[in-house]
């Protein structure tokens, strides 16, 4: 990534307490997650705020990954009115409606199998690979998938990070 300070860290450090909390709870809602990054501030440079973001998802438990899972809409329904929801997703946008269907149908069954919704890192992704994701990972035990979940919060939220300290202060 990058290792210089930009206008968004320089804001993001020296925000107050409520404002950063706010900020961070918009990259990822586990509170756990953003009591821990939050904690360590201020951060040196993008590439600090990002080590302390994978620290700290490393060590949530199942219930903080159960609340950052819940901040998440199922893929192919984004939150209506919410551009990063729309801009994540955005590889649906050209799905067949036989595809956003079929994704659909999986993502109940994924619910019903896991008790949470499907989480993948959609950023760049196309439809095409997102229903072959889930059609892999529908078949994983929960512990596994419990990893690979977390492994995607982490991509999540590096982007959504990376967002935050670029942004204009």
């Amino acid at each position: 990534m990058t290792s210089r300070t930009t206008p968004g860290l320089t804001r993001f450090n020296t925000s107050d307490e409520t404002a950063a909390t706010a900020e961070l709870h918009e990259v990822c809602s586990s509170s756990a997650w953003g009591s821990k990054v939050l904690a360590q501030r201020p951060y040196a440079d993008a590439d600090s705020l990002f080590a302390a973001s994978d620290a700290a998802m490393a060590e949530l438990t199942a219930a903080d990954l159960e609340e950052a899972m819940a901040g998440h809409p199922p893929i192919g329904r984004p939150k209506p009115g919410d551009p990063t929801s729309a801009r994540e997703q955005r590889g649906m946008a050209g799905a067949s409606e036989e595809l956003k269907t079929e994704l659909l149908e999986l993502n109940l069954a994924y619910q019903e199998k896991f008790g949470h919704v499907f989480l993948i890192c959609a950023t760049g992704a196309t439809a095409e690979f997102m229903l072959g994701q889930i059609k892999v990972r529908i078949g994983h035990e929960a512990e596994q998938e419990r990893e690979i979940v977390r492994t995607e919060l982490a991509k999540i939220n590096r982007i959504r990070l990376t967002r935050l300290v670029e942004e204009a202060a």
